[in-house]
């Protein structure tokens, strides 16, 4: 069997992120869901999971998880065997964009984040089609039924975070880039970019997805993630 897998959701998301990998990988690998909902830092968020994560496991993560999976193999590169980086960003928050966010929190501390979470969705998030609307209404409950202190707390975390282009200098285990398309938030050209930092990074494009992939294209989604799995694993 296959080294555990640990999914690392996006902001304001939890496991039905990756339902769909879930129910397929989950027939030949143990799958486990890890939150990033405590701490206001990155590193905080790192520190606490790496208690709780098994002693060797490959590591997935999208968006915000994406970001936590960089500081978890930054803190623990012994103990993880591969890692998936998926529409996410390895940049320290920009100024405008943290200034941003602060508007968001006072929203969502008045009791409108789902107001929040649609208005910063729609232009950026999902590819146009049919798998809109189920897609965005699945991200409205898992963000509703995570509450708004998780939102401040996630927010933060992002404000404060570090610039990560060493870390993925220094990878040398089996890695996917993987990019939506259509993703607006975290472009296709950043993840070629990540690419070109990572040795031997294998960059897959998800034609007709957004930034979430694992729910607007669940098999092409799950097919790339196989394919990672079973590379072989070699310590470098």
């Amino acid at each position: 069997m296959a080294e555990p897998l640990v999914l690392l959701p996006g902001m304001m998301c939890d496991a039905r992120l990756f339902g769909p990998q879930i129910a397929e990988l989950s027939a030949d690998t143990a799958v486990m869901v890890a939150p990033i909902t405590q701490g206001e830092r990155i590193e905080e968020i790192a520190s606490g999971l790496l208690d709780l994560l098994p002693r060797r496991f490959a590591l997935a993560g999208l968006s915000m998880g994406g970001i936590v999976a960089m500081e978890v193999l930054r803190r623990a590169p012994d103990r993880v065997t591969r890692i998936a980086l998926m529409d996410t960003n390895p940049l320290a928050e920009t100024p405008q964009v943290a200034a941003a966010r602060e508007p968001q929190i006072v929203a969502a501390r008045s009791g409108r984040m789902l107001e929040v979470m649609r208005e910063e969705m729609k232009p950026n998030y999902l590819a146009p089609g049919p798998n809109q609307k189920p897609v965005l209404d699945l991200v409205m409950d898992m963000a509703e039924a995570l509450g708004p202190d998780v939102f401040v707390r996630q927010s933060r975390a992002l404000q404060r975070r570090s610039d990560q282009q060493g870390t993925l200098c220094k990878i040398r285990v089996p890695t996917l880039v993987l990019c939506g398309r259509h993703d607006a938030l975290c472009p296709v050209r950043r993840h070629e970019f990540m690419a070109e930092l990572i040795p031997g990074a294998d960059l897959c494009i998800v034609e007709e997805a957004g930034h979430l992939p694992t729910l607007e294209q669940p098999d092409d989604t799950t097919r790339a993630l196989r394919r990672w799995m079973a590379k072989p694993y070699v310590l470098r």
